[in-house]
């Protein structure tokens, strides 16, 4: 999804931090708002230019998304920027690519399904889908410059209305946000069945339990020293009787 993991960035302890309680933000708000998918995963091990890395999996197909799920799937985007808010004061570059989505989500809503009461049920900017040669993909605006401005706070009214969504949902559950990240910290990895059974207030030692220690190779045996082969007279040779005197030799 994300491309191989890199285990070998090695990251300071505070950027860790940030990122532990940057995808934890995401999972959190994912897992409290109901039109959300489950959270599948959630890692602090870099894959591609992504330091971490919290993956959700509908349980179903659907091919209809209602307005409610689009708010929420907003939210949960922006859980990790209101997470970073909430504990450091501070915003960070890692939700660039959280922005770039909720932007492109929240102007499709607006512009093309729809969905904003002030501007009304319409498509705004006429779409390219087969553009001719050296004309790029996009829309041009078939709008006025009065609308224009009303759709771009309109954009801004939606965006800021799941961030505020986000940020109830972390503030109801800061102490959740506390723990779990420090737990992410420590194990860089919680996997969906680990991430529930923490939620529903199981211990870390219960989810995680210590590995057992592997059992110390047997010491190998002394080497038995090699008994030298004794001299074996030649069959027969000690039954001949002695040449008599005189023989010839």
């Amino acid at each position: 999804i994300a491309g191989p993991e890199k285990k070998a960035r090695l990251l300071s302890e505070k950027e860790r931090k940030i990122t532990a309680y940057h995808e934890m933000g995401h999972a959190l708000v994912g897992h409290y708002l109901e039109n959300t998918n489950p959270v599948h995963k959630i890692t602090i091990v870099s894959r591609g230019q992504a330091l971490g890395l919290t993956i959700s999996l509908p349980t179903e197909d659907r091919y209809l998304t209602t307005r409610s799920a689009l708010m929420d799937e907003l939210a949960m985007t922006l859980g990790g920027r209101a997470a970073e808010e909430l504990v450091f004061h501070e915003v960070t570059t890692g939700a660039a690519n959280d922005l770039e989505k909720v932007t492109a989500t929240s102007k499709q809503m607006i512009m093309r399904f729809g969905m904003s009461e002030k501007l009304g049920p319409r498509v705004l900017g006429r779409s390219h889908e087969m553009p001719f040669l050296g004309r790029d993909m996009g829309s041009e605006p078939d709008y006025s410059e009065e609308l224009a401005k009303e759709i771009d706070d309109e954009i801004r009214r939606v965006i800021e209305e799941a961030h505020a969504s986000a940020t109830t949902v972390l503030r109801a559950h800061m102490d959740e946000l506390h723990r779990l990240s420090a737990i992410l910290i420590e194990r860089e990895t919680i996997d969906k069945d680990q991430y529930e059974r923490l939620l529903a207030g199981e211990s870390e030692e219960s989810v995680f339990p210590a590995e057992e220690p592997a059992l110390p190779e047997p010491e190998p045996e002394p080497e038995r020293p090699k008994l030298k082969p004794q001299p074996r007279p030649i069959p027969g040779t000690a039954m001949q009787p002695p040449p008599p005197e005189g023989a010839a030799g």
